[in-house]
């Protein structure tokens, strides 16, 4: 399913005025008994008018960006919290998963931390991630997020049974060397420089509340 495109018809008025413009001048002056010169002025200036607004509508046609095909997510709404995890820790990545889910292009989340899945939320199928796969395992090594603009074009996109089948957009940003944020969108592209930053923002605070919370298991 395609994302609809609001300036869709703003961007296709240039080229018709043009068209209709340059017909209007072709069935006047064959219709004209007469050509004056009043009219074979008016009919260059509306000659280069009509070209001027096609060639606008051509270009907008062009350079305008049109939104990325988005996709109905395979799975159903869940909401899973880990029960051992103190009630502090519950509310905060509770009020850290709805930021990204409201603020963000992102529809299902998983958060990772010293070997257990301390949340799951978002359109999500029932498997849930065991074992980190090279990618995530990856961006804990380098302490870096790891965003797959377009997942289906990765072979190793198999990794993240965990997300629905047709996710098409993934960011793996880590909570330090001991755990991993992973966010998957229904749109490829659909990340900006400003998602970034904010699911960078939110990564800090969940790592921070993490380490203050938990302790590592011996």
């Amino acid at each position: 399913m395609s994302q609809a495109d609001p300036n869709r018809y703003l961007r296709l008025m240039p080229l018709a005025a043009g068209v209709v413009g340059g017909v209007l001048l072709l069935l006047n002056r064959l219709t004209s008994v007469e050509l004056t010169t009043s009219q074979a002025r008016s009919d260059v200036v509306g000659t280069i008018l009509g070209a001027f607004l096609i060639l606008t509508g051509l270009i907008w046609q062009q350079v305008q960006p049109r939104p990325p095909e988005s996709v109905t997510l395979n799975g159903t709404e869940q909401f899973d919290l880990l029960e051992t995890l103190p009630d502090a820790l519950k509310l905060e990545l509770a009020w850290a998963s709805h930021s990204l889910l409201t603020n963000t292009p992102t529809q299902a989340l998983v958060i990772w931390y010293r070997g257990q899945v301390l949340l799951r939320r978002g359109i999500l199928p029932e498997t849930t991630l065991t074992t980190p796969g090279p990618i995530v395992q990856q961006a804990l090594t380098k302490e870096r997020p790891i965003y797959l603009v377009k997942l289906p074009l990765y072979p190793g996109r198999v990794e993240f049974d965990y997300l629905p089948d047709n996710t098409q957009g993934l960011i793996c940003q880590p909570l330090g060397k001991a755990g991993v944020l992973i966010l998957g969108a229904n749109a490829p592209r659909s990340y900006t420089r400003q998602d970034e930053r904010w699911v960078t923002a939110i990564a800090e605070k969940i790592a921070q509340a993490c380490e203050s919370t938990l302790t590592p298991q011996s």
